[in-house]
């Protein structure tokens, strides 16, 4: 995230924010203590280890209950922080324009765009509990599931230390993917069979995700010459766009396995 460097509209005219979003101040944890996820994702992996290493010769517990609960808990987080989010995107764009959230985000320091940001980085710890319990009922887990978890930890958090003004399109997409895919989640914990399209259109979206967020880190690259911009350096682009291109190219070849692929083997079996 960016200080503003212009003088366009950075008051809270531009939108309205809640009492709790002014009043709540947890910058200081990532400010502060950013390293420390680092520490976290190590200690995730090695508990991944632990973990699989454990239920090997136990049986997967069922944790339907929890399971709902939780997914119901981060469904609910992720759609108030759409909402929120969203409509703030949203809403410079239309007064400022896209390079406006790209580049200069004098919206930065804004108490909603402030809060929302220090509470996503947060929230990247809390969703590692999604591992344990895939671990625990014995379901498979594939590399791109730790993967994509343990570096979106460290690379938020980085990117909210370093002030990096992409990082507000990173939040916001992160956001709206979480609040349907979680949402399916829940309906699956609680046992209500959703469209079987969705799964897809979810996996859709975060390679979607990943296409858009290349673009935005190429464009604040791009524009970071200009007067007044402050969007990005050499380190933030590269981390940025090298994670997001690793994410793309795993979601993609999820998508083709588990969509793609089993179609053409029954069509062959067919034959």
């Amino acid at each position: 995230m960016a200080t503003a460097t212009n003088n366009s509209d950075t008051g809270k005219e531009l939108f309205q924010s809640y009492k709790f979003e002014e009043d709540i101040d947890l910058k200081f944890l990532v400010d502060d203590y950013w390293t420390s996820s680092f520490t976290i994702a190590f200690v995730y992996l090695l508990l991944i280890f632990v973990g699989q290493n454990y239920m090997k010769s136990k049986k997967g517990f069922k944790l339907q209950k929890p399971l709902f609960l939780w997914s119901l808990s981060l469904a609910i987080f992720s759609i108030v922080g759409t909402v929120r989010t969203w409509s703030f995107m949203g809403t410079v764009i239309l007064r400022q324009g896209l390079k406006q959230t790209v580049c200069y985000a004098p919206f930065i320091n804004h108490p909603t765009i402030r809060f929302w940001s220090i509470i996503f980085s947060l929230s990247k710890i809390i969703e590692l509990g999604d591992t344990a319990f895939i671990i625990l009922r014995k379901r498979p887990l594939i590399f791109v599931h730790w993967y994509h978890h343990s570096t979106v930890l460290v690379f938020t958090c980085f990117g909210f230390k370093n002030k990096m003004v992409a990082g507000g399109w990173f939040m916001t997409m992160n956001f709206g993917v979480h609040s349907i895919m979680y949402s399916y989640y829940t309906l699956k914990a609680a046992k209500v069979n959703p469209p079987k399209m969705l799964p897809m259109i979810i996996t859709s979206l975060q390679i979607l995700q990943m296409i858009v967020g290349s673009v935005i880190s190429i464009l604040s690259y791009i524009w970071r010459h200009e007067q007044g911009c402050n969007a990005t350096t050499m380190e933030h682009f590269f981390w940025s766009i090298s994670l997001y291109a690793s994410y793309f190219i795993l979601f993609a070849h999820f998508f083709c396995q588990a969509y793609l692929v089993p179609k053409v083997k029954n069509k062959t079996k067919s034959q």
